[in-house]
């Protein structure tokens, strides 16, 4: 759903860029409460495998593809704050470095593709958390419909920017209707990652998952055939802050490296749902060329590599390395400033 230059005029672009300039300073806070010393490296993790899997567009209708948004997922897996800054930084290296999201665009797409989705993904699963059974299948279900309700809000959330700035006169109700209904589908591939992915997080470290903090289930002794709730005069096991995060950090990095440098050769070629309403409602009629067209880059390939598969294959793990690189380093600076606020000496109050 990457808005290209053209789609929104000026002033409602600019418009959604200081929004999403203020979500991004809100997040730059909220983030500070979020972060750790373990969560800052995997927040860029988050950030790097939301761009991996980007690149693996999936047929959703005739002639149409899909591709995950990712803001349900970062949102869940290390809070909606880091998540509005991993999907933002995800969005600022594809328009820089690929030629994908229109630079003037960039405002709306942050908006759009970061805050809409974070905002409702992360509401609806903790609403559900509320009132499902406190346990790790809770957290995995709730993903799922979080995921499944942003995808076509944030479709909504494009229509609303284009009924108030679209540059060319199209019926709204016809392309509200395209829309939603073919991000509607695509948010079911969206659910299924996000719920996969967070499961599988959670079977093996669910101490990372921060949708799923506070809810450790007892430890079981069987009694008699029959689960009973452990005494409390049970050993406790060591705490898991004190567990490394390298193991994850490593195997989540390896798997980001695939998906991006071979996996994506065999994504599926068709547009995307926002491509395809484009081109079939008329919406890209003053669609621009992209400032970055000419980038070493654009479109997810090498220049001058002949080879299909090896220049998208290079494209895809330098645009992980990218990622991985410019989020942590965000997420370190972000965790070092709360670390820095909190040892510095109280001043002595006035006399």
């Amino acid at each position: 759903m990457h808005v290209p230059d053209g789609f929104i005029n000026a002033p409602v672009s600019v418009a959604a860029g200081v929004a999403a300039a203020a979500a991004v300073a809100v997040s730059l806070r909220g983030a500070r409460r979020e972060l750790d010393e373990r969560t800052a490296p995997l927040a860029g993790l988050v950030a790097a495998f939301i761009f991996a899997v980007q690149m693996l567009n999936f047929p959703v209708a005739a002639g149409t593809s899909g591709h995950l948004l990712g803001g349900a997922l970062a949102a869940i897996l290390v809070g909606p704050y880091t998540g509005v800054l991993c999907v933002s930084v995800v969005l600022l290296m594809q328009g820089i470095l690929f030629a994908d999201g229109g630079l003037t665009a960039l405002g709306v797409n942050i908006t759009v593709m970061g805050v809409v989705t974070v905002v409702l993904s992360y509401a609806v699963f903790r609403g559900l958390l509320k009132v499902l059974p406190g346990t790790r299948r809770s957290v995995t279900v709730a993903a799922f419909a979080g995921a499944l309700v942003s995808v076509p809000g944030a479709a909504a959330a494009f229509t609303a920017l284009y009924a108030i700035g679209g540059t060319t006169d199209v019926s709204l109700g016809k392309v509200l209707t395209a829309m939603v209904g073919v991000h509607v589908l695509i948010g079911i591939g969206e659910a299924a990652i996000t719920a996969a992915t967070v499961g599988a997080v959670i079977a093996v470290r669910p101490d990372l998952v921060h949708g799923a903090r506070g809810m450790a289930a007892p430890l079981k002794l069987r009694v008699g055939g029959v689960l009973v709730d452990a005494p409390a005069t049970t050993p406790a096991p060591a705490p898991v802050a004190a567990r490394s995060t390298t193991a994850v950090w490593a195997t989540g990095l390896v798997t980001a490296l695939a998906l991006a440098g071979f996996v994506s050769f065999y994504a599926s070629a068709s547009p995307d749902g926002l491509e395809k309403v484009a081109a079939d409602q008329g919406i890209d009629a003053k669609v621009e060329e992209h400032a970055a067209a000419g980038s070493p880059l654009a479109d997810y390939a090498v220049k001058d590599v002949a080879d299909a598969r090896l220049s998208g294959g290079l494209a895809g793990a330098l645009g992980v390395g990218a990622t991985v690189a410019a989020g942590t380093g965000v997420f370190w600076v972000v965790r070092r400033r709360r670390t820095d606020r909190q040892d510095a000496p109280a001043q002595a109050p006035a006399v």
